[in-house]
């Protein structure tokens, strides 16, 4: 089979029938031997019931298949599609991803022609349910939203420049060979912002040699809510989003380089902390939402240093 496309979901009910409306409407897909497989991620609404329904009318030429994931946190979410997947690519949607009606195609030609690649994005296009705050392209990146231009390139895993999660495209045997190990971040579960789990695997995809490009023919929407531009959830999702930041550099890092690294994550940031808030003192007095995002930027890189310390201490801690 080509391609599995795999929907990791909690609580979609309301969400996801935009998504497979659109996955049943794909085009030029004729030659293309596809699936979709749906991973609950512990839902506690009536997500299983939607798919079901979906399921009564969805046709042959596509299967449409459901399972279970009681183990929350999307990297459990994701391991379990890879295992479920019977596709040679795996093409991550979120359920509140809408693609566009040829991202399938898109996604398998794009592998065909460039067998280096062992990951890919697309385009994300925002599709904010109200207008969000001035200035918010400060910001748009965590979003997962990725305007790379209308040319394919590489990304820069060395600098931890990757593509999001949201729309992603992997061949399942790298996926396998690459990242057989648990992942040392299981995803945004309860009131855990944490991500990080996406990029992992990217990374040592990249150790292992192979590519990650983007894509520019792959176009999806990603629709967000008027809740994520409240500031105690903007400030929430950068701080989940930036505390990886230290792991993560120190998988692809040589072991001279680890001591700069940290010496820039601390002190690097915390002078451009420093000269930010001189700098942007009114707008931060005034409770400007984008600007206390930016600086919380500086602040959260600073922490990842420290929790990394911390993860790196607690197998010792139970030896005593």
């Amino acid at each position: 089979m080509d391609i599995t496309i795999a929907i990791p979901t909690y609580n979609g009910e309301n969400r996801l029938p935009l998504v497979l409306d659109r996955l049943r409407s794909q085009i030029k897909t004729e030659e293309i031997a596809w699936e979709v497989i749906i991973i609950d991620n512990n839902s506690r609404d009536e997500t299983g019931k939607i798919v079901q329904q979906y399921q009564k009318d969805w046709g042959n030429l596509v299967s449409l298949e459901y399972f279970f994931e009681a183990q929350q946190g999307l990297a459990f979410a994701r391991e379990r599609a890879i295992q479920e997947a019977k596709g040679d690519l795996i093409g991550f949607l979120d359920d509140d991803n809408i693609p566009a009606l040829d991202w399938v195609y898109h996604a398998v030609q794009f592998a065909r022609e460039h067998p280096q690649a062992g990951a890919y994005g697309g385009q994300i296009h925002a599709d904010f349910e109200i207008d969000p705050p001035l200035n918010i392209d400060k910001i748009i990146g965590f979003f997962a939203i990725r305007e790379r231009g209308e040319i394919p390139n590489q990304y820069r895993p060395e600098v931890i420049s990757l593509p999001p999660g949201a729309g992603l495209v992997v061949r399942r045997k790298v996926w396998q060979d690459c990242f057989s190990q648990s992942s040392s971040f299981v995803g945004r579960v309860g009131n855990s912002m944490l991500s990080g789990e996406d990029a992992e695997v990217l990374l040592y995809m990249y150790k292992q040699g192979w590519e990650i490009w983007y894509n520019p023919n792959m176009h999806l929407d990603h629709k967000i809510p008027a809740k994520r531009l409240e500031k105690e959830y903007l400030l929430a999702l950068i701080h989940g989003s930036c505390l990886p930041l230290f792991p993560l550099k120190m998988i692809v890092a040589k072991n001279w380089e680890k001591p700069a690294i940290a010496f820039k994550t601390v002190f690097g940031n915390l002078y451009n902390a420093l000269k930010y808030k001189i700098k942007y003192r009114e707008q931060l007095q005034q409770d400007n939402i984008i600007s206390q995002c930016e600086l919380q930027i500086y602040v959260s890189r600073i922490a990842s240093f420290f929790y990394y310390l911390n993860q790196k201490l607690k197998p010792v801690k139970k030896l005593f």
